[in-house]
């Protein structure tokens, strides 16, 4: 039995009275794993079959799925590294559904790393309309832009800053805002000791305190009509009911539509809070956008790219930011001064005369999107040795080409000679087994 703060006890007893001893008991119990899948990319019925093993639905989230870790490792199997699908505790997934987001709305993301929810946003809005996705922490955010960049989508812009900068910039601008706001982490007690060893009332208040400010500020950057979800995974008052409560019954024009706990002793997950607020009053506010952004004349050598080695071609706002070229979203907003980790859809980067496309790109295309690829299967040796960086025996030369598993894009390699030279990102080669899924 885990040795749970008292004053945590003493709290949890007050909120579930006659429950209180059903919750006690679940911490015995092992904590439940799931995944969500990257509809853009695949589907379960592709996962399950890959995988050889049959999932149950997350009942709040039909792109969820559970998974026992005893039995299988989905996090190393390369269709993971494709990014074909995103592990994330189930309990946690119920709160985008809650944002009923549509294809085409723009959406902040407050705190997002590692992920989790902005991947989830990014299947909702099916590459249309534009993602925010800030996070103010500056070792989370490096997390952040990899899992966004494995999963694919063209329309995110990532920053790093706080939420008083980013409202300077977005007010009035949001049709949904998430905030999966900092908190005492009473959640992740049953898989997380050290969230244990690092509790205390004190840091309950602390983040009580930054909680109303993030809710007030997010709620600034909402249209007339918008809608704010704003999440937890702890269980006190203090950073749930009493903030959502405290913020409507100050707010003008705020109502709350939703608000809900899930609690580990009656569901398969390590509990989440989450509440629905509706925005029906706002000043009128305009937001600059980039909808007139000049081209770059080096756009020419990406061009020359598409012809030789793509079967589409991309269009919409190519912004050029040192040697990097960009793709905006359509209509992306003026950041101003902002710092930024992602700008867009990383295109490749401009060499001396010539265009070298970026991995952000290759998991962006489909591999029907380039004139050339080699697919393998997931157990096979030649994607263990592209995982781990080393050449593939082609017997071609065909120059830039999408290497893939199981038909989705893993990345890049460039083969000349009979021979695909590895263009997999040094700093994600890893040594794979093929088949070694426990």
């Amino acid at each position: 039995m885990l040795k749970l703060p008292e004053r945590f006890l003493n709290d949890v007893k007050e909120i579930l009275k006659d429950e209180y001893d059903e919750f006690i008991k679940s911490y015995d119990m092992p904590k439940t794993t799931a995944l969500r899948v990257n509809t853009m990319k695949s589907d379960i019925t592709e996962i399950s079959k890959e995988l050889e093993y049959s999932f149950r639905e997350v009942e709040w989230a039909k792109e969820g799925f559970y998974y026992n870790e005893e039995e299988i490792r989905p996090g190393r199997n390369p269709l993971h590294d494709a990014g074909a699908y995103y592990l994330q505790e189930p309990s946690a997934m119920s709160v985008i559904p809650l944002a009923d987001i549509k294809p085409g709305q723009k959406v902040l993301d407050m705190c997002a790393a590692p992920g989790g929810k902005s991947t989830y946003i990014l299947s909702k809005l099916e590459n249309t309309g534009i993602l925010v996705s800030n996070e103010i922490n500056k070792q989370r955010i490096k997390a952040l832009g990899e899992n966004m960049e494995r999963f694919g989508a063209s329309n995110c812009i990532i920053t790093n800053t706080d939420s008083a900068s980013l409202k300077k910039v977005f007010k009035g601008y949001f049709d949904r805002v998430v905030i999966d706001a900092p908190c005492s982490g009473e959640g992740m007690f049953r898989k997380d000791e050290v969230a244990i060893e690092d509790w205390s009332y004190a840091k309950v208040l602390e983040c009580s305190s930054i909680q109303k400010e993030i809710i007030k500020d997010g709620y600034d950057m909402l249209k007339e009509g918008g809608v704010l979800v704003y999440s937890t995974c702890t269980f006190s008052k203090e950073e749930n009911e009493d903030i959502i409560n405290g913020f409507v019954e100050e707010c003008d024009g705020a109502e709350l539509i939703q608000m809900h706990r899930l609690w580990p002793h009656k569901i398969e997950g390590e509990g989440h809070f989450a509440a629905k607020i509706i925005k029906n009053e706002t000043e009128k506010c305009k937001t600059k956008d980039l909808s007139r952004v000049k081209e770059p004349k080096e756009i020419k050598f990406y061009r020359d790219f598409e012809k030789k080695f793509m079967n589409i071609s991309l269009e919409g706002n190519f912004v050029l930011r040192g040697e990097n070229l960009y793709l905006m979203p359509e209509n992306a907003p003026d950041t101003g001064k902002i710092k930024l980790l992602r700008y867009g859809l990383h295109l490749g980067v401009m060499k001396k005369n010539r265009f070298e496309p970026s991995h952000a790109l290759s998991h962006y295309l489909k591999i029907e999107d380039v004139k050339g690829y080699e697919d393998f299967d997931s157990k096979s040796e030649e994607i263990a040795s592209y995982l781990k960086g080393d050449t593939i025996n082609t017997g071609k030369s065909r120059g830039w080409i999408i290497v893939s598993v199981n038909g989705v894009p893993l990345g890049w390699g460039k083969e000349n000679g009979g021979i695909i030279k590895n263009h997999y990102p040094k700093g994600l080669r890893r040594v794979y087994l093929p088949g070694n899924m426990l």
